[in-house]
């Protein structure tokens, strides 16, 4: 199946993985009539040497290829903090490989020949776990970016309120006077850009 040079854009992408043609061109051919954009590639190191984080999609790869397996393409996305959700497909279905598979976060592992109704469910379920991953960490990296705008000691009151606590049991807590708790509330509000404590809990809750 001709690919155009750059396999990569901003559309959930599936990346097939097998070592053998005719699989890799009928499994393509089934995700495309799913309406799905689809990429093939012939083992796991072109698309490892290809592939950019930022890329939103799913892998389906063989367990057993040469140069590198399912499960080591797996493990080496995970060692490289990439979340793209993987659905391994064997041939040779073992239960010891299975259950690394899913030890590992597989979103399924199929044996050949397998149900193209299951086989695209699975598809369907890996797109919509990297979308809400990819919401999450984008979630995660505004909070970072607008606590960062916060003093150390303003951060300390805003923990503080996070928990619960009245203007009184921070001052305390803090060995600080209930004015300066005052001074500290209005900042932190300001320069988060919000009005509320529920609204600041909900921007704490995105952190790591």
């Amino acid at each position: 199946m001709t690919q155009p040079n750059n396999p990569f854009t901003g559309e959930p992408t599936v990346f097939i993985i097998d070592d053998d043609e005719a699989v890799r061109d009928a499994l393509s051919v089934l995700v495309e009539v799913a309406g799905l954009s689809v990429r093939t590639f012939v083992n796991a190191l072109e698309f490892l040497h290809r592939y950019s984080p930022e890329q939103p999609g799913c892998v389906v790869a063989d367990l057993r290829m040469p140069f590198m397996d399912g499960l080591e393409l797996q493990e080496e996305l995970s060692r490289r903090g990439c979340g793209l959700p993987v659905i391994i497909i064997t041939a040779h279905g073992e239960v010891s490989s299975a259950v690394t598979a899913f030890r590992s976060g597989a979103v399924d592992f199929l044996e050949k020949p397998f149900d193209d109704g299951v086989f695209l469910r699975r598809i369907h379920e890996a797109l919509q776990r990297d979308a809400h991953q990819r919401r999450d960490r984008s979630a995660a990296e505004s909070a970072l970016a607008k606590l960062a705008l916060l003093s150390p000691r303003e951060r300390d009151v805003a923990a503080l309120m996070v928990e619960g606590c009245a203007n009184k049991a921070i001052a305390i807590r803090l060995g600080i006077g209930v004015r300066t708790v005052e001074t500290h509330r209005a900042n932190i509000l300001s320069k988060l850009d919000i009005r509320t404590v529920p609204e600041l809990m909900r921007l704490w809750m995105h952190t790591p």
